[in-house]
């Protein structure tokens, strides 16, 4: 019996796995997380409620499962990637963490790439406000007093590592979404930084993804009952985690996540940047290989917001939504465009906000739940075939998150695509156990255990009759942009 515990890091929420030999879960552990937004386009967190959160769930896997706990060998997180975290010299917060939904670095965005022209082509992608570089100069030209004082640059999973082990690193996974590591190479890149007003000296050391990046503090081995030593690995960036965990490990492995965005992940052999289509390209967590990403900004967020409309619980409008389209087809539904919080694959346009057309007396909250998720679906769709174009080539689609509890959707997201795709054992927890699995490579075990497969619970066929009467529908979204 081989266990080790991983741990996810989301924008609503830490969930924590207990794990026996990846495959079997022995316990799980999820709390909710507040995000901030002291203003329209803000979005920020407390970095020490990641922490309180995680001790949390890591305190109910313990009462949970006290004899397997303490077997402990490895721990592994992923994380909300891009925030802009930033420490000072004793290596404390100095402000909330702005998140990879924050709007508010529009400006600086065309400063940098002024700056740096061939930005796209070093780094995961073309300036958007959501990445950590443009959120950096921000905070120079906004909070120039702060900024004088920051001596480090922290990323989600790296800060709650600091706290359990108190070393600090990153890895490239992660470090790849803050534009000033050059991607190929898995460097910080000097000249990257001195754009962006930021001393290299204040960055963490990189070190690969599934390396031991410290050890569990021995008081926390006591709190828990673990016997230790207990290796914590460097991580990943939440995306190549949740690809890891579904078994997206080799060239042609795609990963389509519907959780509070959308991330089309396609394992590629090469390094294949699409700045001129808003695609972000980042080292993969697997030797040899990088993640190319495809972004949809509001995904269950946007059906979140109806249900807030509606005043409908979420489970309930998809069971509507579902009713709606078999007994009287997509047709009187209106047309959705659902992008929240703007678009960034293959538009990359941060300002847009959700258009809609369509409305009539007769829209019901199933109509505009149905319309919400056929919108993402067609989104998704646009963003792989902007990856195509740049040389990613999906070969097997899986698709996890939130979203696949929905039937619809995932019929939807079939259809509007044109291809399988297929549900695995263990989606729920995606995330988490990619993460064991690099605690498990961190803790000793093998590199090549990267590329175990995740076995198929079922998969989903696209329905031609469904694509014939969406089309016309699909060609009125795209008029809304």
């Amino acid at each position: 019996m081989v266990l080790h515990v991983g741990i996810d890091l989301g924008t609503s929420g830490i969930k924590a796995v207990l794990i026996e030999n990846l495959s079997r879960v022995i316990a799980v552990a999820a709390e909710p997380v507040a995000v901030s937004r002291p203003q329209i386009g803000w979005s920020e967190q407390d970095p020490d409620l990641w922490v309180a959160t995680v001790v949390a769930c890591l305190d109910r896997l313990a009462a949970a499962a006290p004899r397997e706990i303490a077997a402990v060998r490895g721990i592994g997180l992923s994380g909300q990637m891009l925030a802009a975290l930033v420490l000072d010299a004793d290596l404390r917060p100095l402000r909330p963490a702005m998140l990879w939904n924050d709007q508010r670095a529009l400006a600086e965005c065309a400063e940098l790439l002024t700056l740096v022209p061939d930005i796209g082509r070093r780094t995961n992608g073309t300036p958007d406000p959501g990445i950590t570089a443009p959120k950096l100069m921000w905070l120079r030209r906004h909070e120039p007093a702060l900024m004088d004082r920051a001596r480090m640059l922290m990323l989600t999973k790296d800060y709650v590592r600091l706290a359990l082990t108190g070393e600090v690193a990153t890895e490239p996974s992660d470090a790849g979404g803050t534009q000033l590591l050059d991607v190929a190479t898995g460097c910080w890149d000097r000249h990257l930084c001195e754009a962006v007003g930021w001393d290299p000296a204040h960055l963490p050391p990189v070190v690969d993804s599934w390396a031991e990046a410290g050890r569990l503090k021995p008081g926390l081995l006591a709190r828990w009952g673990m016997a230790g030593p207990v290796a914590v690995a460097a991580g990943a960036g939440d995306n190549m985690g949740s690809t890891l965990g579904a078994g997206g490990a080799r060239s042609g492995d795609a990963v389509l996540t519907i959780g509070t965005s959308g991330v089309a992940c396609i394992v590629d052999a090469a390094f294949h940047p699409g700045p001129e289509r808003a695609i972000l390209t980042s080292a993969h967590v697997v030797p040899g290989v990088y993640l190319s990403m495809g972004v949809v900004m509001s995904a269950t967020a946007s059906l979140d917001w109806v249900g807030q409309m509606t005043g409908r619980q979420v489970p309930d409008l998809d069971a509507e939504a579902m009713a709606f389209v078999t007994a009287q087809g997509p047709e009187t539904a209106p047309v959705f465009l659902p992008c929240l919080t703007g678009i960034r694959t293959p538009l990359n346009r941060p300002d847009m906000t959700g258009r809609i057309t369509g409305l009539h007396p007769g829209v019901t909250p199933a109509m505009l739940a149905y319309a919400t998720m056929e919108g993402v679906a067609f989104q998704f769709a646009d963003c792989i075939a902007a990856q195509i174009e740049v040389g990613a080539r999906p070969e097997r689609l899986t698709v996890v998150g939130g979203g696949t509890r929905s039937a619809l959707w995932l019929q939807l997201l079939a259809t509007a695509l044109a291809r399988p795709v297929r549900l695995i054992e263990g989606a729920a927890i995606a995330g988490p156990r990619g993460a064991a699995c690099l605690a498990a490579v961190a803790a000793g075990g093998p590199v090549m255990a990267l590329q175990d497969p995740v076995a198929t619970s079922r998969s989903i066929l696209p329905d031609p009759a469904l694509a014939a009467r969406l089309e016309g529908r699909r060609e009125a979204m795209r008029a809304l942009a």
